[in-house]
């Protein structure tokens, strides 16, 4: 259910994994989605599921059937499950028949998730569901090792680390518009931040726009996506819609660095889109951000503090945030690439499968 018009980084995953294997000899992957109907095209079925009022085109599976269905018509050798909810009971009821591995991957903490919505009080039931569900999978990946020690603190065995991965032809320096400060109405030597992604309440976005205020008019934020604040001081700017990924791309290539305060991040692949774009990134040291943000990079502050991200967005500068970008690009070139990142994925298929690996369905 994570795969919608505006969705983020699974469906990033998703879309990519499904481009590259699609190429793979003796391989069929298939993509099953929630949709308004039963469709089928180049691989992508659409699985009928009501849609989510106010859900911005997610849609929520609520009947097993369908699900386990297609599975058992596609008759894939495994079966990769990308969310917690009906779907993946669907998979593990298909497993039945089918006799073949299952593998989840956990691209979310669905404690967190709900206990920001909720409220702390749901976090023991979740926690449990958590361990129960994951735990009836043969193997089980998580996008980065904060995840992966999450589930492993809950009691779920067989849990391997498997980082995402960025376009690098998409995200890339060459996408830069040298007009872009001329766009917003800043000066040229005006230094140009960016935050990439949506307005939710985990990606702390008031503690970016008191960092602005303590930075002051030498420096412009520019916030892009949806669900945005629109009262914001007088260096930020605002692009209020979900933009797609070429556009990010031109706006992140042509920024001096990425600003990210959220706290919560199961991996940050915004992190990595901008380092390909070839610019350093300050954001908080907090969720998978330590694992992937080196002092080559970018540089980490105290989460929650916008004096801290000030200061740290000054010390960028004074270290030269031009080569720390190149740097940035290089480093995402030698461990991010997607082609990397697909054959690391067929490394697991292949250890749950024990043989070659034809037919792939992604539950």
């Amino acid at each position: 259910m994570f795969y919608a018009p505006a969705s983020g980084g699974v469906r990033t995953y998703l879309d990519a994994k499904h481009r590259r294997l699609g190429v793979k000899p003796a391989t069929r992957h298939s993509l099953l989605i929630p949709g308004a109907h039963f469709s089928e095209h180049d691989g992508v079925y659409t699985v009928p599921a009501p849609a989510l009022p106010f859900g911005k085109g997610y849609r929520f599976p609520v009947r097993l059937a369908p699900w386990r269905n297609v599975l058992q018509d596609l008759q894939p050798d495994l079966i990769e499950v990308g969310d917690p909810y009906l779907t993946a009971w669907a998979a593990l009821d298909a497993r039945r028949q089918l006799d073949v591995p299952v593998i989840g991957f956990y691209h979310s903490d669905l404690p967190l998730l709900v206990s920001n919505r909720m409220g702390h009080w749901v976090t023991p039931n979740i926690e449990a569901y958590v361990t129960r569900l994951y735990g009836n999978f043969d193997r089980v990946l998580a996008p980065s090792q904060v995840m992966a020690d999450k589930l492993i603190g809950l009691g779920v065995r067989n849990v391997f680390v498997q980082p995402l991965g960025v376009d690098l032809q998409t995200f890339h320096p060459d996408a830069r518009a040298p007009g872009l400060r001329a766009e917003l109405g800043i000066g040229e030597d005006t230094r140009l931040l960016i935050f990439a992604g949506r307005g939710s309440k985990e990606k702390n976005l008031p503690v970016l726009l008191k960092c602005m205020q303590r930075l002051g008019p030498r420096y412009h934020l520019l916030l892009v996506g949806s669900s945005m604040p629109a009262g914001v001081p007088d260096n930020v700017s605002v692009i209020d819609s979900f933009c797609p990924a070429a556009t990010v791309a031109r706006l992140m290539a042509s920024a001096d660095a990425l600003l990210h305060a959220g706290d919560q991040e199961t991996f940050g692949l915004v992190i990595l889109e901008a380092m390909a774009c070839g610019i350093p990134v300050v954001a908080v040291a907090a969720g998978a951000f330590t694992e992937i943000v080196s002092e080559s990079c970018g540089l980490l502050c105290a989460p929650n503090d916008p004096q801290a991200m000030a200061n740290a967005v000054r010390e960028l500068f004074s270290r030269g945030a031009e080569k720390l970008g190149q740097q940035a690009r290089q480093h995402v070139e030698r461990h991010y690439a997607w082609d990397t990142v697909v054959d690391s994925l067929l490394g697991h298929y292949h250890a749950v499968l024990g043989h070659a690996l034809p037919k792939v369905a992604n539950g």
